[in-house]
């Protein structure tokens, strides 16, 4: 998989898990998802996301 494909699949992990995380848990876990949202969001324009170098430093993928 490329880069991108790893990042839009954490990404929806990670909505999907806080989401459920707020109904079983608390809702705060909603404020993840409000930072997940708007990472995505900012990555479109910038073109700078955290996960990406992340994902780079810890395995090595390549862009």
């Amino acid at each position: 998989m490329k880069m991108e494909q790893y990042i839009r699949a954490i990404a929806g992990a990670f909505i999907i898990i806080t989401l459920i995380l707020s109904r079983v848990h608390s809702p705060y876990w909603l404020l993840f998802t409000a930072f997940v949202g708007v990472n995505l969001f900012q990555s479109a324009f910038t073109k700078f996301c955290p996960m990406e170098n992340i994902l780079e430093k810890m395995f090595k993928i390549p862009r």
